[in-house]
């Protein structure tokens, strides 16, 4: 029989582990009789940790939750596994970074020195993508109250002001009333999935453009998201799958470069070989300029493949790009002096 202290810890990772365990399964797992184990259950209750025993043909014991935080159990792969999580909260986009590097202090001050230098050796920078605007961060009190309503299916209100229409005094955020599905992460931003009651379909937003309204709604029954898995929903809305909802511009051209080349610098969009060395692009954005001038950023031909509007913007941008070409300065005149960046 191992010791009691050792055997204690055993028991309290076991009941960490799983919600409920019936009194004979511990008492199996841990090779004592089911009068030690609940003895051993007496002691961790008065070292403060909340375990209840629930009664039937398996009667058992759960770990419940409790006023207040009693002591945790991590091992290795655990505590080094919260360390990371940790690290790279703040590329999560749900605004606690500051918050996680205070719980990462907390957690450290209490590792096993073994533990501590494992976790100070595993230097973790997360750094956002470059080159766009800096995206914003969901408020944590915004997701925890989508998050609340997700799981009590109560119907949400609140206030959305889209991307394309930027709020003003005589343009009000619009008042949405949904079906809370699921909250979900994508591309480092936050987005609820719900049913638009007033649309009557699916729809997606973002967190950090949503203000909830109290109270919430009555209670609904939870329809199914199209297709069953709301990972496969989300991505093919962001991929430019034909779906209501995805981006208002999607279009399809073909790249005289290889897929390999291209697939790593499209993030949410469609890459398939089309050749040895040409590759189908399909990808969406919120304008025309703007899905032209994120494929032109290749070095390579571009044949349109459609709609209309794409070949449209195209020409827009070349337009634009000819006369700003023409209005520098022109061979032999005052030139820019080169910058080296090493």
């Amino acid at each position: 029989m191992p010791k009691t202290s050792a055997r204690l810890l055993a028991l309290l990772s076991l009941l960490q582990a799983r919600r409920d365990w019936p009194g004979p399964s511990l008492a199996e797992r841990l090779e004592v009789s089911p009068r030690t184990v609940r003895r051993d259950v007496d002691r961790l209750r008065e070292l403060g940790y909340p375990i209840v025993a629930f009664k039937g043909p398996d009667g058992g014991y759960r770990l419940d939750a409790g006023a207040r935080l009693p002591p945790l159990l991590f091992d290795d792969d655990q505590a080094v596994a919260l360390a990371v999580a940790l690290r790279t909260a703040a590329a999560t986009g749900a605004g606690i970074g500051e918050a996680a590097a205070r719980a990462l202090t907390t957690v450290r001050q209490v590792m096993p020195a073994r533990l501590r230098h494992r976790v100070d050796a595993l230097r973790v920078t997360a750094v956002e993508r470059t080159g766009g605007r800096p995206r914003p961060q969901a408020d944590p009190r915004v997701l925890v109250a989508l998050s609340t309503a997700v799981h009590a299916r109560e119907v949400l209100r609140f206030d959305h002001s889209p991307a394309h229409r930027p709020t003003t005094a005589d343009a009000p955020p619009a008042v949405r009333r949904v079906e809370p599905h699921r909250l979900v992460t994508w591309g480092g931003r936050w987005y609820l999935v719900a049913w638009d009651l007033d649309r009557e379909d699916w729809r997606t937003f973002r967190a950090d453009r949503i203000a909830p309204r109290t109270p919430t709604g009555p209670r609904f029954a939870p329809r199914e998201v199209p297709g069953g898995d709301v990972a496969a929903f989300v991505a093919a809305r962001f991929q430019g799958a034909d779906a209501p909802g995805a981006w208002p511009c999607r279009g399809e051209v073909i790249l005289d470069a290889p897929a390999s080349a291209v697939a790593g610098h499209i993030r949410d969009g469609v890459v398939e070989e089309h050749g040895p060395d040409r590759c189908r692009v399909v990808l969406g954005a919120w304008s025309w300029p703007g899905l032209a001038a994120e494929l032109g950023r290749f070095d390579a031909d571009i044949e349109v493949v459609g709609p209309y509007a794409l070949r449209d913007a195209f020409a827009h941008l070349a337009r634009r790009y000819a006369d700003a070409a023409g209005a520098g300065p022109g061979p032999g005149g005052p030139q820019e002096p080169s910058r080296r960046v090493s």
